[in-house]
């Protein structure tokens, strides 16, 4: 399954606040920190690394000897006949007696006691291969596992940002209403007096209102933030009160080395899916040879039946006594062999299937290599323009507070109409909110500088 890394593009600009009364404070590295405590895909993939680790111990165990140990106490009779069997599918009695001429039903207790030990001590390496398949899954489960943290630290950080510029610009919504509030004030007492039309109350009146919606959508989408980041930290709060002291300024070093991306989390773990599939193409091919084993086995034996019963039949015991006390002991060790010569042709089609995969993973490991490359140009690339653009708002901030200034005096003495003056407020407005977006840009900006670089330090460090 495709584990593509989404890197953020420039965060989206709509984002608004709501008030946050009684809420919490939160450092960024606090909420970073948080999610990656308590969310749930981190927790899940801790375990699956976990499981991969213990999977190792468990693959150099199976190089361990078998040793079985066997006991068993019967009941029953022991006619024998001569010609041959098969006990397909297990459907088969192991009882050993004598030939007789006819059928009889003489019954004793039997037992057998049995301990075996086998041990494939030369596999040509397959054993060896298995482990490091075992290892190669913890190594590629363990990067799967950093680059999610990786992932985590950018999508909290995104969420924060968002939030961040999202109270920023709640406050300049809030300071709009408040202008609004004033020149209708302003408008409504000269209409009482005769001094401007009245129809400058009543669109006054609508200006207020244009910007009593415009704050509560503001509130409503902030609120969508603060559950995202909610979200993603694991926790139930939905109200914060973040630290605005790193937004207040831009970064001090912009031009990081972006050089050396092989350290990237995501391209690690896509070169240890690829190492895995290499290793298990290595420990398939090693199915081509034989096996080497050691085995041996002691076996006791007993039975109610006495040694003379062919010549007897009278002679057995139907003592449960008798029966299982052991008489007879064997004993047998031994080295063997074993080779499936049609694995040879078997085995080559899944050798052959695992290289095929072997060769799609590399082709994802270029992919998102590429991808990387071109979002390392597109984050150096916004990163100047959000530059030039907070270079550019307090201009554009100071331009609009003045001409509001000139025009809100010059209507208050009866100098211009009321639509300049709507036009000045809108303006400044628009000047305010443009500030608050480029200082956030600037950070997010070089989030994702940092996300193409595969390099949180570079972000949070100058936060």
């Amino acid at each position: 399954m495709s584990r593509r890394f989404l890197f953020y593009p420039l965060l989206s600009l709509i984002l608004f606040s709501s008030s946050y009364c009684g809420a919490q404070t939160l450092s960024l590295k606090e909420a970073v920190n948080t999610a990656l405590k308590n969310y749930g895909t981190i927790r899940a993939k801790e375990s699956y690394a976990n499981a991969s680790k213990a999977t190792i111990q468990q693959t150099k165990r199976e190089y361990l000897p078998n040793l079985n140990l066997s006991a068993q106490q019967d009941y029953g009779t022991i006619n024998g006949q001569n010609g041959p069997q098969y006990g397909l599918g297990g459907l088969g009695t192991a009882a050993s007696g004598p030939a007789l001429d006819k059928q009889n039903w003489n019954a004793a207790f039997g037992a057998l006691y049995l301990a075996n030990i086998n041990w494939d001590f030369f596999t040509f390496g397959r054993t060896r291969e298995r482990i490091q398949v075992a290892n190669a899954a913890y190594r590629r489960d363990q990067q799967d596992l950093e680059q999610e943290k990786f992932q985590q630290e950018i999508r909290v950080s995104a969420a924060y940002l968002n939030l961040l510029a999202a109270q920023r610009i709640t406050r300049s919504q809030e300071k709009n209403l408040s202008r609004a509030v004033t020149f209708k004030n302003t408008a409504t007492v000269r209409a009482k007096n005769g001094l401007n039309p009245g129809v400058d109350s009543s669109f006054a009146n609508a200006e207020v209102s244009a910007a009593k919606i415009s704050l509560t959508k503001a509130r409503d989408l902030e609120q969508e933030q603060a559950n995202r980041l909610s979200v993603l930290m694991g926790s139930s709060a939905v109200s914060y009160q973040l630290d605005t002291s790193s937004i207040t300024r831009i970064p001090t070093n912009l031009l990081t080395d972006t050089t050396g991306k092989s350290g990237h989390p995501l391209l690690k773990f896509y070169q240890n899916r690829f190492d895995v599939s290499q290793q298990q193409v290595n420990y398939l091919k090693k199915l081509y040879y034989p096996s080497f084993s050691l085995f041996g086995v002691l076996q006791g034996r007993g039975s109610g039946f006495s040694s003379g019963y062919a010549l007897d039949q009278a002679a057995f015991s139907t003592s449960y006594a008798d029966g299982i006390n052991p008489t007879r002991g064997n004993y047998l060790i031994g080295i063997g062999m074993t080779w499936n010569i049609s694995s040879l042709l078997k085995n080559h089609p899944q050798v052959r299937a695992q290289e095929y995969t072997s060769q799609g993973l590399k082709e994802e490991y270029n992919l998102v290599d590429q991808q990387l490359k071109a979002q390392l140009l597109l984050a150096e690339t916004k990163l100047n323009n959000a530059l030039q653009n907070y270079r550019e708002a307090p201009i554009q901030v100071k331009a609009a507070s003045d001409a509001y200034l000139q025009k809100s005096t010059l209507y208050k003495n009866g100098l211009t109409n009321l639509v300049d003056l709507t036009q000045t407020l809108f303006a400044l407005n628009r000047a305010e909110t443009d500030r608050d977006i480029a200082y956030t840009n600037v950070w997010q900006a070089l989030l994702l500088k940092s996300a193409a670089i595969g390099n949180y330090e570079v972000f949070i460090n100058e936060f």
